[in-house]
C-alpha cells in the first residue's frame, strides 16, 4: 500500500503516527510522511500577487531544515524492517498541497489528525482535515485513537458504502479485524401539530409502515453486506438500528468499544453536488473513534462545488 500521511507536530499528527505504526501494513509498503509550509502573509513591503510573500532564502532555508528534521524524526518512529517510511516537505495551502500530493504519490490512503495547530479548540474536526476529506483521490483516515482493535461498518446500501466494503474485503489490514456490519432504519416521526384529529390515525399507521419497511430494508442491508464479508473471511456480525443515522453510528461505537468507523462519503439520498453526505459529516465531528470515509468511485465533485 501507499499512504500519505499528513503531518504538522500537533498532537493530532502525532496521534496519528502512532496509529500509522500499530497497523500491520502489507510488506513492500510506503508510508509517505508530508509536512506542508504554508505561504507567508506579506506584513513589509509590497505583497506578490495572492497578498502572499516570498521569504528572503536564508528564511526559507532555515524553515525548511526545521520541517525535514521533524519529518526525519517522525519517520524514524515508523520505520520497519517490511515497509519504506520517507518524508517530503510541501509548499502552499496546506489541504490543497496534500490532496495535489496525494494524486502524484497514488496513495492508496490518506491519514491525519483530525485538529491540527491553530485550530479552534471545541472543533471536532479542523479546516484542513475536513478539507481534505472532501477532496482527496482516495479513502481518508482521520485519527482519534492510537490502534484499531474493532471495526464499525456503517453501511447503507450506497455506492459509496459498497466502495467502502470492497475496502474492507480485501484490505489486508482488515483481515483479523472485528467487523460490525451497522445500518440505519431513520423515518421522520410525523408532527403532531398540525394534524387534524381526523387524520391522526392515518398518519400514525403510515409512518409505522414506513418504519417497518425500513427496517426490513436495512435489516436486509446489514445480514447481506455480513454474508460478503464473511465470504471474504472477515469477522463480521449485523446490526440494525433505527433512529437518527449519526447519532446511532456513534452509539454502536461506544455499545462495543469500537476504535474505527468505516463508512462511505455519501448516501443514497442528498444533492449529488454535495462531496460528504450530513451523515459522514456528522459522524466525522461527532465520533470518539477514528473515522475512514471512502467516496464513490463513480463520482466526481470538482473541489470548491
Amino acid at each position: 500500500m501507499r499512504v500519505l500521511i499528513a503531518y504538522d507536530g500537533s498532537a493530532g499528527a502525532e496521534q496519528s503516527l502512532r496509529l500509522a505504526d500499530s497497523i500491520d501494513w502489507p510488506a513492500d509498503s510506503t508510508l509517505r510522511i508530508a509536512s506542508v509550509i504554508e505561504p507567508m502573509l506579506s506584513f513589509v513591503g509590497a505583497p506578490l500577487a495572492g497578498g502572499f510573500d516570498i521569504p528572503p532564502p536564508e528564511v526559507d532555508a532555515e524553515m525548511t531544515a526545521y520541517q525535514q528534521e521533524q519529518l526525519t524524526k517522525a519517520a524514524e518512529s515508523l520505520r520497519s524492517g517490511d515497509r519504506t517510511v520517507e518524508g517530503i516537505v510541501l509548499r502552499g495551502r496546506p489541504a490543497t498541497a496534500l490532496v495535489d500530493e496525494a494524486t502524484r504519490f497514488g496513495a492508496d490512503l490518506m491519514m491525519g489528525g483530525s485538529r491540527g495547530h491553530g485550530t479552534i479548540s471545541r472543533l471536532l474536526l479542523g479546516s484542513v482535515s475536513a478539507e481534505v476529506v472532501d477532496h482527496a483521490p482516495c479513502p481518508v483516515l482521520v485519527s482519534r485513537t492510537q490502534s484499531i482493535s474493532r471495526v464499525i461498518f456503517a453501511a447503507d446500501g450506497s455506492a459509496a458504502s459498497a466502495a467502502a466494503e470492497t475496502l474492507l474485503s480485501t484490505w489486508p489490514i482488515f483481515e483479523h479485524l472485528p467487523i460490525d456490519v451497522v445500518s440505519v432504519a431513520e423515518v421522520v416521526k410525523p408532527w403532531h401539530t398540525g394534524i387534524a384529529p381526523t387524520m391522526y390515525r392515518q398518519v400514525t399507521e403510515a409512518h409505522a409502515r414506513d418504519l417497518a419497511g425500513a427496517q426490513a430494508e436495512h435489516t436486509r442491508i446489514a445480514e447481506e453486506t455480513t454474508a460478503r464479508l464473511r465470504a471474504h473471511g472477515r469477522q463480521a456480525e449485523a446490526a440494525m438500528r433505527t433512529g437518527d443515522a449519526a447519532a446511532e453510528v456513534i452509539a454502536a461505537v461506544a455499545d462495543v468499544d469500537a476504535d474505527l468507523v468505516v463508512m462511505g462519503s455519501r448516501g443514497r439520498t442528498g444533492l449529488a453536488s454535495v462531496v460528504l453526505g450530513s451523515v459522514a459529516r456528522n459522524v466525522l465531528h461527532g465520533s470518539p473513534a477514528s473515522v475512514l470515509v471512502v467516496h464513490d468511485p463513480d463520482a466526481s465533485v470538482a473541489p470548491g462545488s
